[in-house]
């Protein structure tokens, strides 16, 4: 499953804490025979099946997995037994009345279940039709605990079966599933009984089914038949993610050793939300909310086309990682998220070279999870999970981008080759089968001869982000010698514990050799590389470490940045800027850095010094470096937007399209007079003419025009969003209304919440705007109105969406009502949330302390 944010989140649907413990393995599922028969309207389903068991051990008692099911009739070997729903542990539990013998048997249930609104089981999407008229799309959301409220069953990833599932579709209605339809016949009333084929073997969690009025878009790679569906008028917006998957399926096939090895792969459109996620992997039939599929050209960024590439490339990574090849358990999601997350950027590095992905993710995900791994609220990659809460809480920045950025140092460590090729052993060892990460380790090892596990065990079963320092670099008879130490990074004083790891590392001097070494220990480690240039430090930042220099290496590094690598450049400024946000060093190294970016530079560099400019906004806004801080950031980015365009030509390099959508928002809240006056222009023309914005820059522009919204221009906003027929646009028009910087119109957005024009996941996702620009009073607010905000949030997200609201606060008294908050309401408040918010605030406010005086010296004034 994707990141919503980024993601975002994507995280398990909502339950009650499971009992400690997992279901017995004395009898294990084999076949289940599922047909359910859904009333759309009613919000109900019915369903039959009949599982096919293998019993391992003599038994009288079954236990398997059951919520939010009234059972009406249980039969096992077809003659009737008595069943138990425990609602809080979610198992159902039938008793025999006599010992089972070990063998196959048939257990057979039959029930009534509700249709979710929210995306747990079988749920429902509502939307506007093209005519206007209220429609309804049904599917399918099982990661991780919810399958068991579409039918009894052994709902955990070790418990893989077969699955063969029918249902009955109204008139002018079409149902899909993981696998195609066997048949479909003509049934009372102008209904269509589907019966679709037997899936390979599978966890749970991956079957899917969905129905609708959409449409189908097709086309064929070899023997798989690849296909989009969506609501009826939009499936040719499909065409871009379609052509993807063409060039991603050879690509797959080839680089995991294993041929795909369904007959087709659908991408299934929904033009709904969630609050937790973006798209889900069922096997065969990947679910997508539209913004992550849809390619609207008349309104779609070209960082939403790139981004678009990098969720299918996830999501079909999966169909190898996750689906073929399974976690046995949920501490181990890693190899399912982390592997996707990996492959997404490696697929799209090989397919797309001009993106320079490699570099982004350098700029991108691994800072995200640095920054996040560098505070309090960390925890390893692999932990344990026992409870659906925890295992909510793992679908996080951590299994996602810390889990790829590992995967990558591994790759950079063993070579490409070699660790191909223990992924095509792990494959072919393991496929249709569940593992542990151990299991891994021991194919990437065995494939390139070197101990994996000793460096790999360090990074995933121990929170934290390594720092590597260099000093004494002396250079004699053409070889540069020097020392590393190591200790822990952090951004507070709990992050930074005594901490060692075997950090692999590739240390190079320009225009010399390059030496590979693993830094052990905190006393230190002396190397030798060949050549008397700049020593660089963690060469193309592909270990998942932090670097510092002495002076005169950093001195070193500054002279000779333009003559570093993409990654080294941008890599540098994540690495300095971050060591003076944790009190390591001067902010001022970081401006030196930042002051030898110029206009020859990459566009992905000056989208790096956005990014951190961005940062420092944020950090002194509503202070007395707020001002100049805006007008020196319009005075460095302004000439580069002015260089590039607001007009973007043919062909031009995705970096580029993407730096000028960074600079247009960033300026534009910054307080740029003359981008604000054109946004308003622009809106103004929405009213005759929705595309009067150029895709290029439309999300910035409106961005523009709502954080710089008075009263009148939100009336404006809020009168576009009504009448957008979209239901994606409107979605996202719903987003900007609460992102205004004036608290008086923010205070108006808040208004909507109690009102019934919007959608449960659009009024999260207002609360969410409203609080990014005001936390305190978005929080505030929230607490006041828990009873409704409880209303509109999906319940795997309450645990955290209300403390979650206030991370951004800069009011050292939020932090004593986020506690009272949590102790006051622990089922609205998990432990982990609650800290991962504090460690935020925290880390927020010792960094505009630390950094105060070298901002105010940049900027030549006294803060």
């Amino acid at each position: 499953m994707k990141l919503a944010s980024v993601a975002a989140l994507s995280i398990a649907a909502s339950s009650p804490a499971l009992a400690a413990g997992q279901l017995p393995t004395g009898v294990v599922p084999v076949l289940y025979d599922i047909s359910v028969r859904p009333d759309a309207a009613a919000l109900t389903f019915t369903g039959e099946e009949t599982i096919t068991v293998d019993v391992k051990t003599p038994t009288r008692t079954l236990v398997l997995n059951a919520a939010d099911l009234r059972i009406t009739r249980a039969t096992f070997d077809g003659k009737p037994v008595r069943t138990r729903l425990d609602p809080a542990a979610q198992t159902l539990t039938v008793t025999l009345p006599r010992t089972a013998a070990v063998g196959r048997h048939l257990l057979a249930f039959a029930w009534a279940g509700k249709i979710s609104q929210s995306a747990a089981g079988l749920f429902a999407i509502d939307y506007t039709g093209r005519d206007g008229k209220q429609q309804r799309m049904l599917a399918t959301q099982f990661e991780a605990p919810d399958a068991r409220r579409f039918a009894p069953m052994w709902d955990e990833p070790a418990f893989k079966a077969r699955f063969r599932l029918s249902t009955t579709a109204p008139a002018g209605q079409k149902a899909y599933s993981n696998m195609p339809a066997t048949s479909v016949t003509a049934g009372p009333g102008g209904t269509q009984l589907y019966r679709f084929g037997e899936t390979p073997v599978m966890s749970s969690y991956l079957l899917f089914l969905g129905q609708g009025e959409v449409e189908r878009k097709t086309l064929r790679v070899g023997d798989v038949e690849l296909g989009i569906i969506s609501r009826p008028g939009v499936v040719d917006q499909g065409d871009y993610a379609l052509g993807a998957v063409k060039r991603l399926l050879p690509y797959y096939d080839d680089y995991f050793g294993q041929p795909y090895p369904l007959p087709k792969m659908d991408m299934i459109a929904g033009p709904g939300s969630s609050q937790f996620f973006g798209a889900m992997e069922n096997w065969g039939a990947i679910f997508y909310f539209e913004p992550e599929l849809l390619f609207d050209p008349a309104r779609t960024t070209a960082s939403a086309k790139q981004r678009i590439h990098v969720v299918v490339a996830h999501e079909m990574a999966h169909q190898w990682f996750g689906d073929l090849v399974t976690m046995r358990w949920w501490d181990d999601l890693w190899l399912n998220e982390g592997f996707a997350s990996w492959m997404e950027s490696k697929a799209g590095a090989d397919l797309n070279p001009e993106w320079e992905v490699r570099a982004s993710q350098v700029a991108g995900g691994r800072e995200s999870a640095m920054a996040l791994d560098a505070t309090s609220g960390t925890h390893p990659i692999i932990r344990p999970v026992a409870t659906v809460d925890q295992i909510g809480e793992a679908f996080d920045g951590i299994t996602y981008s810390k889990g790829e950025a590992v995967i990558g140092m591994l790759e950079a460590t063993l070579g490409e080759a070699k660790f191909r090729d223990g992924i095509r052993r792990y494959m072919a060892k393991y496929k249709y089968g569940n593992t542990v990460t151990d299991q891994l380790w021991a194919e990437l090892s065995a494939a390139s001869g070197q101990d994996v596990r000793t460096i790999a065990r360090d990074f995933t079963l121990q929170g934290g982000v390594p720092l590597v320092a260099l000093s004494g670099a002396t250079c004699t008879g053409g070889m540069t010698t020097a020392r590393l130490t190591q200790g822990r990074f952090g951004l507070d004083a709990a992050s930074k514990a005594p901490q060692t790891w075997h950090v692999p590392l590739s240390l190079a001097t320009l225009g010399g050799g390059t030496t590979q070494t693993v830094v052990t220990g905190a006393a230190g480690t002396a190397v030798t590389v060949k050549g008397c240039g700049t020593l660089v430090l963690n060469r193309g930042k592909a270990s998942y470490t932090r670097v510092m220099y002495d002076e005169p290496g950093h001195a070193a590094i500054v002279r000779d940045y333009p003559r570093l690598s993409l990654e080294d450049r941008v890599g540098t400024l994540g690495d300095d800027y971050a060591l003076a946000a944790g009190g390591y060093q001067n902010l001022s190294r970081y401006f030196a850095v930042q002051a030898r970016v110029d206009a020859k530079a990459s566009p992905l560099e000056w989208s790096t010094v956005a990014d951190k400019l961005a940062s420092l906004n944020a950090l002194y806004a509503g202070t007395p470096l707020e001002e100049p801080l805006r007008a020196r950031t319009v005075a460095i980015l302004a000439p580069v937007l002015e260089r590039i365009g607001m007009t973007a030509p043919a062909n031009e390099s995705a970096l580029t399209s993407n730096l000028r959508e960074d600079l247009v928002g960033l300026l534009g809240t910054s307080g740029d007079a003359a981008l604000a006056a054109r946004a308003r222009d622009y809106v103004a023309r929405l009213r005759t003419d929705p595309t009067a914005i150029p895709p290029a820059i439309r999300a910035p522009v409106l961005a523009t025009y709502a954080v710089n919204a008075t009263p009148a221009d939100w009336d404006q906003l809020l009168a576009l969003t009504r009448a957008e027929p979209s239901p994606v646009a409107r979605s996202r028009f719903v987003s900007l209304l609460g992102v205004a910087r004036d608290e008086a119109v923010a205070q108006r957005a808040l208004a909507l919440l109690a009102g019934d024009t919007l959608t449960a996941p659009q009024k999260a996702s207002l609360l969410r705007s409203i609080a990014n620009a005001h936390p305190e009073l978005a929080f505030d607010w929230a607490v006041k109105n828990r009873a409704l905000v409880d209303s509109f949030i999906e319940e795997s997200s309450r645990p955290g969406f209300i403390v979650g609201l206030a991370r951004g606060s800069n009011d050292p008294a939020i932090e004593g009502r986020v506690r009272a908050f949590a102790a006051a309401s622990p089922a609205s408040a998990s432990k982990a949330s609650v800290d991962r918010t504090l460690a935020g605030i925290g880390v927020r406010r010792a960094a505009a302390e630390r950094l105060r005086a070298a901002t105010g010296t940049w900027l030549g004034v006294r803060p």
